[in-house]
């Protein structure tokens, strides 16, 4: 009778029977392990061995076991849910261990040397780009290693999709416009939690979008531009993008981030009423307007009148005899101030609709 399959002890050569393992037992590492990048490697090395049983007739249980070990590498290397985890587990106070920057990581872990950095920060500087974006442009380090430094300086997770690849049964649950806008998609579902692969952390706007839609709460797992947009490609191709909108519009059910005929109606709506609340505001406020420039103008005509009939009226009447007594400086201060009237009607109806 040939001996049962058991794939711990067979395949990872654990010998230990208690079940279920710990994350640490799982990937072979010391309890509490607090080093990603050797969680990664633990990891690395036994998705390889597992691989090579990935097809045949033990292929069902290479997947789930892979699965299992990435679960396990996700937990671990999530500053958050390790602490939790470890928690769980009876350690009495979490990792001690310090957050580094992405650039003391980079040049600690000898990604790029310091005059790399110094290269890398000035192309930053130069044209906005954040520091792992400037390496990864000016080839100074590989984008997996870059990434892993980042999402280690974020304690967050890093994924190679290549090893874990999209979950066909998330991914249509994902509206195509928001995948496509946020450069995210679905790996799995570990203990409740949705793990969204992207390049940044999303957004708390998004993650309570996907939270209502999939009824689970989300965590980003960081991964390489050009994986993820590879997978946008494959999973949510434009016409995608216009079939789902399509359909939203149809149902009233569209994503969130598109606005549906009856969010538009409703939005329109409230700026009519809006502008009609602010309508006789703007009357007041035009004839006021209107006002103080007519009382302008009535008072720079109302000056002109006066300099003009109070210095050429007496000249006028000296020159033909009149003399210039107080009465003519009256004739030119009465005929001064109906032009400041004048003026002023006039200028109460300039531009007047």
């Amino acid at each position: 009778m040939a001996k049962q399959l058991e794939v711990y002890r067979d395949w990872l050569g654990i010998t230990d029977t208690a079940r279920p393992l710990t994350h640490y037992q799982l990937l072979r590492l010391n309890k509490f392990e607090d080093d990603p990048a050797k969680i990664r490697l633990h990891y690395r090395k036994m998705n390889a061995h597992v691989r090579k049983f990935a097809s045949g007739d033990f292929a069902q249980q290479s997947q789930e076991l892979l699965n299992e070990l990435a679960k396990a590498m996700l937990c671990l290397t999530d500053t958050r849910r390790k602490g939790e985890y470890d928690a769980s587990l009876g350690r009495a106070e979490g990792s001690k261990r310090r957050k580094h920057t992405l650039e003391e990581i980079l040049v600690g872990r000898k990604i790029i040397d310091t005059a790399g950095l110094e290269k890398a920060r000035n192309l930053a500087k130069a044209i906005n780009l954040e520091i792992r974006d400037a390496v990864i442009q000016q080839k100074l380090a590989g984008a997996d290693a870059v990434m892993m430094a980042y999402a280690e300086s974020l304690g967050l997770p890093y994924i190679d999709l290549g090893d874990v690849g999209v979950n066909e049964e998330l991914a249509p649950m994902v509206p195509a416009v928001l995948a496509r806008q946020h450069s995210c998609v679905p790996v799995m579902s570990d203990h409740g939690v949705l793990l969204m692969a992207s390049p940044n952390p999303l957004v708390p706007e998004v993650e309570e979008e996907l939270r209502l839609r999939l009824s689970m709460p989300v965590r980003t797992i960081i991964c390489t531009p050009s994986e993820v947009n590879a997978a946008v490609q494959k999973y949510y191709p434009k016409e995608a993008v216009a079939a789902q909108m399509a359909a939203g519009v149809a149902s009233g059910t569209a994503p969130a981030s598109v606005a549906t005929p009856a969010k538009k109606e409703k939005a329109a709506k409230e700026k009519s009423d809006d502008d009609a609340e602010a309508a006789p505001l703007a009357d007041k406020a035009t004839m006021k307007k209107r006002m103080q420039m007519g009382a302008g103008l009535g008072f720079m005509w109302g000056f002109i009148g006066l300099v003009l009939f109070g210095n050429l009226a007496p000249r006028m009447a000296k020159s033909y005899g009149l003399g210039t007594n107080m009465k003519l400086y009256g004739v030119a201060l009465g005929l001064g101030l109906l032009f400041a009237g004048v003026g002023y009607i006039v200028g109460s109806m300039f531009k007047r609709e």
